[in-house]
């Protein structure tokens, strides 16, 4: 399983980015959001990924921040009918926030209006996903209001992966401040989410 590419951007198209990691070039399909993320080309980049392997082809999907391919991982393992390509046109239809919400409140008419997701599908979404989604969008919200500094987002980001593995947000926050006073500011998602597990 590839689950991260680090390495120089060569070229980018908001469907898809061309990663250069020591001299292979990887190209990596990408929903809007993570697009307007994006370095410049030439700069060193960071993705999150998602290998999917079908008969005919081993295809890579790209993701700036967990949220992203947490809620992509969601919609293709757990929603019948969405599979990646959709899953991608979701994730560019919409931010996680707006998304959570959506789902939480049971608004049909927000997730339709998506290109690509009809009303059958966005029910099918708002019931598989409804449950899933409680804890974590209220924190979103919460989140959402306060300020976004890359340590907020870095913060929020490790909260919301924990919260989808079982924690309750505010003991899931408490654990995540706890593990970035330990390890320090240059801490990733990753190493944060690792160190508030062990504890």
């Amino acid at each position: 399983m590839i689950t991260f590419l680090r390495g120089k951007l060569i070229e980018a198209i908001p469907t898809q980015a061309i990663i250069d990691v020591n001299g292979v070039g990887y190209e990596v399909l990408i929903p809007l959001s993570s697009f307007e993320k994006l370095p410049a080309p030439g700069q060193e980049v960071h993705l999150l990924t998602h290998l999917a392997v079908r008969e005919d082809a081993h295809v890579l999907y790209g993701f700036m921040r967990p949220r992203e391919r947490e809620i992509f991982r969601m919609l293709i393992s757990t929603v019948k009918g969405v599979g990646p390509k959709l899953a991608l046109k979701i994730l560019s239809g919409t931010n996680p926030v707006s998304f959570g919400s959506a789902v939480v409140n049971g608004d049909v008419k927000a997730l339709s209006s998506i290109s690509g997701v009809g009303k059958k599908t966005a029910e099918r979404i708002i019931v598989d996903l409804r449950d899933r989604f409680a804890d974590s969008a209220k924190w979103e919200a919460a989140s959402d209001k306060h300020g976004s500094s890359s340590e907020d987002l870095k913060i929020n980001d490790a909260v919301l992966a924990l919260t989808a593995l079982g924690f309750k947000p505010d003991d899931a926050h408490k654990s995540v401040k706890a593990a970035l006073a330990m390890l320090g500011d240059k801490a990733t998602v990753e190493e944060l989410v690792r160190a508030s597990l062990k504890k």
